[in-house]
């Protein structure tokens, strides 16, 4: 058999390659450092952990914990690296980064079906083949994707909107209209009058943003490199006080229900998921820190008590408009033998990328044995991540990490978050366990 290619030694590179390997296929894990370094990275071990050394919470009942406890039942090799390197951190997994890339390193070099190619790969190989280069591609292979994928399908900022429940909005404060009447009820609006709008607009204004990574600064007013039609609303705010109820936050063509008059100023909600349980703030990119962000948009009417499932963002990151091009096996739709892992397709964060190479290989590795597909359920984070990757809005796309929101809702109501998650976790796991059955689980610890 023709060795399956990963490019990328990363979190989802390494677990894709461990996946496979574990199945008996020949793997070429190409990996450009320590030829290469991109301008983030400085350790020359696999699996470099950059911005935190922590992997989030531990409680099976928060997203983070049930996430890594089906990856552990998935044979993650990151996740046996995590014990092995452990360091105190209270309620979370938080690791020494240098032992654990150190352990993954060793486990795959030492891996007898695991090929490790150094050099950078700057075209698409041939065959089966998993790129999972990460937020910071090269320049070379970049252009490679682009000429695949086509135009528009890939992007090199990720300048993303909040993204809040629909459970969590106050019902009686928001409406759902579209401009002008057009469209029916596509968006649920915020109305401001005056006094709400500016005292919105003067804490926005002073609010603390996040500080950006060198490479990602160019010296400009605003700051950031390539972000043209992308604009932070707190930079917008900031030109003048009225700036925002012409951009974003124009009330024109919207008549408040309650009042039957036009609002001051509206933000508008816009579904983010086909299930309806997630909506995005339009049009409200930003670069505030997350507390600022939950302190400042909470005085939004009918955001007081939003859960906000992700925070805007505004960074270098290299990913594809997933939903057209992909499929929830990361596969790509016109030519299956290429598929993608890690935040490239869309998932974000440390555990959540492994997590789709995982994916990404038990895929393939099922395929080139002729053994029938495993779909993971949405009702499992995993599966849930993956649904969004291929079902989220090719209009609007933005990455999403773990979270609660993107689990279906549970058909009886329970009181108490805390009670809520646990049982969406037992859930979650119970489906994990129907879908793998008990030998595959034991095939892969």
């Amino acid at each position: 058999m023709t060795a399956v290619k990963v490019i990328g030694a990363g979190l989802a590179g390494c677990e894709a390659a461990w996946h496979l390997a574990n199945q008996g296929i020949l793997v070429e894990l190409w990996e450009m450092k320590p030829q290469k370094y991109t301008p983030a990275h400085k350790y020359p071990g696999f699996s470099e952990l950059v911005c935190s050394n922590s992997l989030k919470a531990e409680r099976v009942e928060s997203a983070a914990g049930l996430l890594k406890e089906e990856m552990r039942r998935l044979g993650s090799i990151s996740m046996e690296a995590a014990e092995h390197s452990r360091v105190p951190a209270g309620g979370a997994l938080a690791v020494n980064r240098e032992i654990f890339s150190d352990y993954i390193t060793e486990k795959i070099r030492s891996h007898p079906l695991i090929k490790v190619c150094e050099g950078e790969v700057t075209d698409i190989p041939e065959g089966n083949v998993i790129i999972a280069t990460g937020p910071l591609t090269s320049d070379a292979l970049s252009e490679s994707i682009r000429r695949l994928v086509g135009e528009g399908y890939l992007y090199f900022h990720d300048a993303a909107a909040p993204i809040v429940t629909e459970e969590s909005l106050d019902r009686e404060k928001v409406f759902g209209a579209s401009r002008y009447s057009r469209g029916g009820e596509d968006y649920l609006n915020c109305p401001m009058d005056k006094d709400e709008y500016l005292s919105f607009y003067n804490e926005l204004i002073n609010a603390e943003t996040a500080p950006l990574h060198e490479f990602e600064t160019d010296g400009s007013a605003a700051g950031y490199k390539v972000y043209e039609g992308c604009m932070p609303i707190e930079a917008l705010a900031k030109r003048g006080v009225d700036c925002m109820r012409f951009g974003p936050m124009k009330p024109v063509g919207l008549t408040d229900p309650k009042t039957g008059r036009r609002p001051y100023a509206v933000v508008q909600l816009r579904l983010e998921n086909t299930a309806g349980t997630l909506y995005n703030l339009v049009g409200f990119q930003t670069n505030l820190k997350f507390g600022e962000q939950k302190r400042v948009f909470s005085m939004i009417p009918g955001l007081e008590n939003a859960e906000f499932v992700r925070y805007g963002v505004m960074h270098r990151n290299t990913y594809l408009n997933s939903p057209a091009i992909l499929d929830r096996h990361f596969r790509l739709k016109k030519n299956p033998k290429i598929l993608f892992a890690g935040q490239m397709t869309g998932v974000e964060g440390y555990i959540e990328s492994a997590a789709s190479g995982i994916y990404a290989a038990l895929g393939l590795a099922r395929s080139l044995k002729g053994l029938p597909e495993i779909t993971l359920p949405k009702e499992t984070m995993l599966g849930a991540l993956s649904e969004y990757v291929e079902t989220g809005s090719p209009s609007g796309f933005q990455p999403m990490g773990s979270n609660m929101g993107i689990l279906p809702v549970l058909p009886e109501k329970i009181k108490g978050k805390q009670e809520k998650y646990a049982a969406l976790a037992e859930r979650s796991l119970k489906a994990l366990e129907n879908a793998i059955g008990g030998r595959y689980y034991e095939n892969n610890r």
